[in-house]
């Protein structure tokens, strides 16, 4: 089971990225997913989750408004659109997926996702 990130770089302030994560070796389709990042020395914090039908999203309030989490369970893929970056957007992003059991209401817990991917690094300069 595999989940491989990708479409991080750098980006000036203001700027935009899409960031991609597709699985393979198993089906998403009932799992929950989710983006977090992690800044060097800290810890890893959630950015946004969609539910296993994609009618459900959560986000980070530091987020809200600028990114967009979608998926296509038909690709076993998840989205992340970020839009009006910052420098304190900079991080490895990491796409991640529960077994299917997790409750919603934990999305934002790094311990409700039992796979996650190899990570992409986002940098934003000022």
């Amino acid at each position: 089971v595999q989940l491989v990130e990708s479409g991080g770089g750098l980006v000036q302030a203001g700027g935009s990225l899409s960031l991609s994560c597709e699985g393979s070796g198993r089906t998403f389709s009932s799992s929950t997913m989710g983006w977090f990042r992690q800044a060097p020395g800290k810890e890893r914090l959630f950015v946004a989750a969609i539910a296993w039908n994609g009618g459900i999203t959560k986000y980070a309030d530091s987020v809200k408004g600028r990114f967009t989490i979608s998926r296509d369970s038909a690709k076993n893929s998840v989205y992340l659109q970020m839009n009006s970056l910052k420098p304190e957007d900079t991080g490895v992003y990491y796409c991640a997926a529960d077994g299917g059991v997790s409750p919603w209401s934990e999305s934002p817990m790094v311990s409700s996702y039992d796979y996650w991917g190899q990570g992409t690094q986002v940098t934003v300069s000022s």
